[in-house]
């Protein structure tokens, strides 16, 4: 049985000339229509919950992009996208991505980037140099740490439960805008959460259940009285 009228890639990409919005989800697709290299205009691309496990490279010639969903796919690689510099959201959750390319780096225009439920083993560097960066998720992987370089990150919300992290650089306390920090079900002991981290940071929110300590050990840390400060700072802005 093949798609019926409607749901064929064919009537997608006559819309979508008119429309700069490319929705082909859920079409068991297994490889990018060749007939979408020439529609290099599109705003949107939506690939999520079909069959793709490679990206060709030409997806880089879309550079008037803002939105790339690739979610529920078998892609285990990324081509190189420096070239997309005006894409805002990257969604690539539930996927077996290994790796980003060092290209990724140049995506300068991106706020949001969602890589959860991926097989990323180290946590990717290139996105520290992502000016507009604002919500980074990357829950879900195999990342074990997190490395220095962290401290130029510019995110607002970092999301790192159920990986394997068992260390925070003390750079942490760097991040000018990083306020809500997620590492439930990681492998962290206490002594991770250094005094600069818990004093110095603009981090008002540590979601840190299921790790190899209790909450009394955390209340117990010294700097956990100005994370309180911090914490009721903003609870009282949302209120």
């Amino acid at each position: 049985m093949g798609n019926s009228p409607s749901n064929s890639p064919k009537v997608h990409l006559e819309t979508a000339r008119k429309s700069k919005a490319c929705q082909l989800s859920k079409l068991k697709l297994e490889q990018l229509p060749p007939e979408l290299e020439g529609i290099t205009e599109l705003r949107t691309l939506d690939m999520s919950q079909n069959k793709l496990q490679i990206l060709p490279p030409w997806i880089n010639k879309f550079t008037q992009l803002r939105g790339l969903i690739l979610s529920h796919n078998k892609l285990g690689s990324l081509p190189e996208v420096g070239d997309l510099k005006k894409l805002e959201s990257f969604i690539a959750d539930y996927n077996q991505i290994t790796r980003l390319p060092s290209s990724f780096a140049n995506l300068t225009s991106l706020k949001t980037l969602n890589l959860s439920h991926n097989l990323l083993t180290a946590f990717p560097v290139q996105l520290c140099k992502l000016r507009n960066l604002d919500v980074v998720d990357l829950s879900g992987n195999r990342i074990t740490d997190v490395p220095a370089e962290v401290g130029d990150l510019q995110a607002v919300e970092l999301n790192l439960n159920q990986n394997q992290v068992s260390n925070l650089p003390e750079s942490l306390a760097d991040c000018p805008r990083l306020k809500v920090v997620r590492l439930e079900e990681n492998c962290l002991p206490i002594t991770a959460f250094g005094p600069r981290i818990m004093k110095d940071s603009k981090i008002s929110l540590f979601s840190v259940e299921g790790n190899v300590f209790d909450s009394k050990a955390f209340h117990n840390l010294e700097g956990y009285e100005q994370y309180m400060e911090r914490y009721t700072a903003t609870k009282k802005k949302f209120n």
